[in-house]
């Protein structure tokens, strides 16, 4: 597989994300002892809403990016799956943030940033995918 400019942006988003992600997580409103009506900070939200957008351009772009040469059905992979995950993750999470619920957004944010851009980011490490053959092949001159 080449850098075409649809992996450019879905290579692009992810990797902001991954780096975005812990600034979001670190800088959350505090924990559910806190006061109700205290404000959240503005480094949370603006950093939680940019690494939603970018999560959105990785999902969105993965839809349109097909692999035949892996494991697959029409071209998706089982990395794929992560797709609707996203969608679902941060549907919940933002019904659970309307409804106040606090530490249930907490946890599935925490849980999509672990599967999505940790678990994920892993697998495309892999020596037949685009990034694992550039690190393993081109970088290193291992594999």
């Amino acid at each position: 597989m080449q850098l075409t400019p649809l992996i450019a942006v879905h290579m692009t988003a992810a990797i902001a994300a991954i780096a975005i992600g812990p600034v979001a997580l670190w800088a959350r409103r505090g924990h559910a002892a806190s006061l109700p009506g205290r404000q959240r900070p503005r480094l949370h939200r603006a950093a939680g809403y940019a690494w939603v957008t970018l999560m959105l351009a990785t999902a969105i772009s993965a839809i349109f990016i097909r692999d035949f040469r892996l494991p697959n059905i029409a071209g998706y992979t089982p990395i794929h799956l992560l797709v609707p995950l996203v969608f679902g993750s941060l549907f919940f999470s933002f019904r659970f943030l309307q409804r106040g619920e606090l530490n249930a957004h907490r946890r599935v944010m925490v849980w999509l940033y672990v599967s999505a851009c940790l678990v994920a980011g892993a697998f495309t490490l892999v020596p037949e995918r685009y990034l694992g053959n550039l690190l393993w092949h081109q970088w290193l001159g291992l594999v």
